[in-house]
């Protein structure tokens, strides 16, 4: 692979144009690249055709449009190497950047595919929706050969201007971050809507309550910082509470949830998780002592 001139912007193609593959076309046009696009309903691309991408009559010919950046922002893995596997031969000494959604496995399988056809890959995830695109507030993770994502940072920023990020050789790193950041997100907007249902028991308004809610969330973030060296360490001293105060708190919010005819499915399942911690020697521990289950495999 040669290295890319980085005096001028250089070609990409983005197969793949729902919502998310058309903003980042539209970002790589907007930074100079000529761009390629594909997609199978040619209609999707009228939007970044417009604006100067050019539409190519076939994934092969998107493909060979370019010898540096190929972007693929398609449904899963199963589409992509339904798509792939038959142009593998002209996708050989090209850099095929992947944005799909999927696991770490399911990365590093691809990421033997590439090899095995001389395909240089590099695995990415999007922390951002379409219109975050080129904004400062995208982000965008990588993983995978460290020199392949430096010759090409220069163009990946175009679409992550402030938020592109390099986390290591292994290309099962960018998904695995994705895996257990979606999990945080998920986790904290459930806490929030399952408390407005709380609140909306006596009236309280959801703007109301996102008010204090939003404070919580940085009050969160204190201990985070504090749990992970403990995570690390391996060691939980309760200095801020004990896990049986967390087992006890949780239970009086089972308890608040069924007499408010609030689903409890959530605080009934972190207190069986915390009783489980508790079970297991940890009822003086801080609640990062919950990492121990976390690592057990479920039953």
């Amino acid at each position: 692979m040669s290295s890319p001139d980085t005096t001028t912007p250089a070609p990409v193609t983005v197969i793949g144009l729902g919502l998310m593959g058309q903003a980042l076309a539209a970002a790589f046009v907007a930074a100079g690249h000529p761009t390629t696009v594909w997609n199978r309903t040619p209609a999707k691309a009228a939007s970044v055709t417009g604006q100067g991408a050019r539409l190519a009559g076939s994934a092969q010919a998107a493909i060979e449009a370019g010898p540096l950046v190929v972007v693929v922002c398609v449904a899963d893995y199963d589409a992509l190497h339904e798509l792939l596997d038959p142009l593998a031969p002209s996708l050989a000494g090209r850099v095929l950047v992947n944005l799909c959604t999927g696991t770490s496995t399911q990365a590093r399988a691809t990421a033997a595919w590439a090899a095995r056809h001389d395909i240089v890959y590099l695995e990415g995830v999007i922390m951002a929706i379409p219109p975050d695109i080129a904004s400062d507030a995208a982000i965008l993770l990588y993983s995978g050969p460290r020199p392949v994502f430096d010759a090409h940072e220069a163009t990946l920023r175009a679409i992550a201007p402030a938020g592109t990020m390099h986390l290591g050789d292994d290309h099962g790193l960018s998904p695995l971050y994705d895996m257990a950041l979606l999990n945080f997100l998920w986790g904290t907007l459930n806490a929030f809507l399952h408390g407005a249902a709380l609140l909306g028991t006596a009236d309280v308004k959801a703007t109301t309550f996102a008010e204090l809610a939003n404070r919580m969330i940085v009050v969160t973030t204190d201990y985070v910082s504090a749990y992970a060296g403990q995570v690390d360490d391996g060691d939980y001293p309760g200095t801020d509470a004990s896990m049986v105060t967390h087992q006890h708190g949780l239970q009086h919010l089972v308890d608040e949830s069924r007499h408010l005819g609030v689903n409890a499915e959530i605080p009934e399942l972190f207190k069986a998780l915390t009783d489980r911690a508790v079970d297991a020697g940890h009822g003086a521990s801080s609640y990062a002592a919950m990492i121990e289950v976390f690592r057990e495999a479920s039953a």
